[in-house]
């Protein structure tokens, strides 16, 4: 959005996978997105290489990420100045594909490390920063028909899993957390998530469960996602897609971390006050700069802890508070 806005005629390219891809469908700020398939090896690389080969080659790219399978479209993009992490940030040897490098030091919020990129190019800082997530007019009536069943309700979204299980919150507290979020608060329930087996297994022990009326939103989709996360009063989630879009979009989140350190992964200087953090050590300092997984602790965080911040989230942020 800061790029395009210091020169609307700039033309930005997003290189990336196939389902952070969708989230940058109808973006106003992004002019053309290539969907990279590193999963396919290297076919996916020729793929990559055949697009960049039928279009003019890029003046600038910015390689923000710090793994091995950025080297390629960064290289391949043809840029004479291509902008990377520094080097002590990468792996892989993604330092050798770079030109240039933003600042280094201890690890900051992943955010900060973006911005980062914007003072190296020499583009102001956003103030306040707007993502700018676009429905297009189908979603925005498919959104409409599917909230119209909880028109005057509130809705409480539960995203039911991660890419990675050492992330996921138990089955049973979201099974228990579901029946206190209707019976104890009136809300409504809707499960969020994709096909994922562990996403999945959950939903249905959630419907299976005689006291819960919740509906399901889980889908391959993630623009379905996208205006599922919208329609919601509330999300809570572990770290996964379903926190950021929610973040995004102004919808406050109660972020669950155990496994990932939410003061460099959780939500960016917005809902602090909900997030419930097992991955700190009692007396230890918050800060981004920890980067390691402290895998285990996810079982950690109680349905009680949750509730304390369903609570806070109706005093805070008016959720389920009507006028």
């Amino acid at each position: 959005v800061a790029l395009k806005r210091d020169r609307p005629s700039r033309k930005i390219v997003w290189v990336a996978q196939a389902a952070p891809a969708q989230i940058l469908e109808h973006h106003p700020a992004v002019d053309e997105v290539i969907v990279f398939r590193p999963e396919r090896g290297l076919r996916g690389v020729y793929d990559l290489w055949s697009t960049f080969r039928t279009a003019p080659s890029c003046d600038l790219t910015l390689n923000m990420q710090r793994y091995a399978k950025s080297i390629f479209p960064a290289y391949l993009s043809g840029a004479p100045v291509r902008v990377g992490f520094a080097p002590s940030r990468t792996r892989d040897g993604v330092r050798l594909v770079n030109t240039k490098y933003t600042a280094g030091g201890d690890w900051r919020h992943t955010q900060d490390l973006f911005l980062e990129f914007l003072d190296v190019v020499g583009v102001e800082r956003p103030t306040p920063l707007a993502w700018e997530i676009t429905l297009s007019e189908e979603e925005e009536s498919a959104a409409k028909t599917f909230f119209s069943a909880s028109a005057g309700a509130t809705v409480v979204g539960l995203a039911l899993g991660t890419a990675s299980r050492a992330k996921d919150w138990p089955t049973d507290r979201y099974v228990s957390l579901a029946r206190s979020l209707e019976a104890e608060f009136g809300f409504h329930v809707l499960l969020l998530g994709g096909p994922g087996e562990g996403e999945q297994m959950t939903a249905q022990a959630i419907l299976r469960d005689g006291k819960v009326a919740a509906r399901s939103a889980l889908s391959n989709s993630v623009r379905q996602l996208i205006w599922s996360i919208r329609g919601c009063d509330l999300v809570i989630s572990p770290d996964t897609a379903a926190l950021h879009i929610a973040h995004a979009m102004g919808v406050p989140v109660i972020g669950l971390f155990g496994h990932t350190n939410p003061w460099r992964v959780g939500p960016y200087e917005q809902y602090h006050d909900l997030i419930v953090d097992r991955y700190t050590e009692p007396g230890e300092t918050r800060t981004p700069a920890r980067y390691g997984a402290r895998p285990g602790r996810m079982p950690g965080i109680a349905v009680s802890d949750v509730l304390e911040r369903v609570d806070r989230a109706r005093e805070r942020y008016g959720v389920g508070r009507s006028g």
